[in-house]
């Protein structure tokens, strides 16, 4: 098994009662993604994370496979493995499960924070040179009460050295997995507690207020509105894209990776998806990064025969890269035959897939040129496409 210095453990094994009804609160929906799909992309997009795995509940593995959509696909995506029954029983296993690979230092992360962002997570990894441990942290500003009998107050807390924990806490590997094993049996309330508990030292970084844990039913409604604000920081751009392929013998054509029976296929260096084709420079020209040529030259030997998703993966992986996600995107064909419309819903699911959106998001039509032009006389097939994509303003 291979070396990754730095793994993220995030716990996705909770059933999340205290949310209310519609399920565990980390396959849950937040502006039609799931909770822990936004949770682990944080990790992956990390250039300092080498893998992540999630901790999952023994039922949940349908309902993970679905939540995280084409993240199941990424590199750096270890397989799930079964919690335990509390979720300090969740951490041990899930550090148990990545000793084979050997990590310097490991991140654990609550799934039910979906709004951790690349810099709390690298002041977090940084502090782990000076100390055994690290969390992310913010200092309490409220005056705070103790309770007492019949639900008086018996006494002001004094504020000038309390924090408030969060996550990711982050640990030299081996020695926060001797504390959990030493640890088990016992209750702690977080992973600095075990780390405590061993004797390791643990610094405080700052963390960020946005990072909010989501507990009750209520805290779905404020992540909604925090959605909003950061939504408030994006521009919103808008690529087009065309693409035109000639038919030669064949059985079947390829649109939007759907195989269509038909009496020609199209003549191409890939697999002349045209669809693919189109959508793939529309994305790229939202963001500014050439077209489909630049990045899979037809010269190169490589791509002959290749599926077109590879192409619309790479798009969609440079449109994470800069921080950004794609909003919609809308897709033409433009040919006499075959008929489109029997397999626009699966070209429709297909798309949406590759992405990693949801399918409202994504239009696919056709039309014909009334039987005027190469598309007329059925010698190809032209695709048009636009793409709109939300990316952070820049400073």
């Amino acid at each position: 098994m291979s070396k990754l210095n730095t793994i993220a453990v995030i716990v996705a094994a909770g059933r999340g009662s205290r949310a209310g009804a519609g399920g565990p609160k980390q396959y849950r929906l937040l502006s039609g993604r799931a909770v822990i799909a936004r949770t682990a992309e944080a990790f992956l997009g990390h250039p300092d994370i080498d893998g992540v795995r999630v901790i999952i509940h023994r039922d949940d593995r349908a309902e993970y496979d679905a939540a995280m959509g084409q993240l199941l696909k990424h590199k750096k995506l270890l397989d799930p493995v079964t919690g335990g029954a509390e979720r300090q029983d969740s951490v041990r296993l899930g550090l148990e499960s990545i000793a084979e690979n050997h990590p310097s230092r490991v991140l654990i992360h609550d799934a039910a924070r979906p709004f951790i962002d690349e810099k709390t997570i690298t002041r977090v990894i940084n502090a782990l040179d000076t100390a055994d441990g690290a969390i992310a942290a913010l200092p309490v500003h409220d005056t705070i009460k103790r309770e007492g009998a019949d639900r008086k107050i018996a006494a002001t807390v004094p504020r000038e050295a309390l924090w408030r924990a969060q996550t990711p806490q982050g640990f030299h590997f081996d020695k926060i997995l001797a504390a959990h094993r030493e640890a088990e049996g016992k209750t702690l309330t977080d992973d600095a507690a075990v780390a405590e508990a061993a004797g390791l030292s643990v610094a405080l970084v700052p963390g960020s207020p946005d990072n909010m844990k989501l507990t009750q039913a209520e805290d779905f409604g404020m992540a909604e509105t925090l959605l909003g604000r950061k939504d408030n920081q994006m521009e919103y751009r808008t690529g087009h894209g065309f693409d035109v392929h000639a038919f030669e013998d064949g059985n079947a054509v390829i649109l939007c990776g759907v195989e269509i029976p038909h009496g020609k296929k199209l003549k191409g260096h890939s697999d002349a998806d045209v669809g693919m084709h189109a959508l793939t420079d529309a994305i790229l020209g939202a963001i500014g990064e050439g077209d489909i040529g630049d990045h899979f030259p037809p010269s190169d030997p490589k791509w002959k025969g290749a599926p077109s998703h590879v192409f619309l993966e790479k798009a969609r992986d440079l449109v994470r890269r800069q921080k950004g996600k794609i909003v919609h995107c809308d897709v033409t064909l433009i040919c006499e035959a075959p008929k489109i419309g029997p397999h626009r819903d699966r070209m429709r699911a297909n798309l949406a897939l590759i992405l990693d959106i949801d399918e409202r998001r994504v239009s696919v039509k056709a039309t014909t040129t009334e039987e005027l032009g190469f598309t007329g006389r059925r010698e190809g097939i032209a695709a048009m496409a636009t793409a709109t994509v939300a990316l952070p303003v820049s400073e």
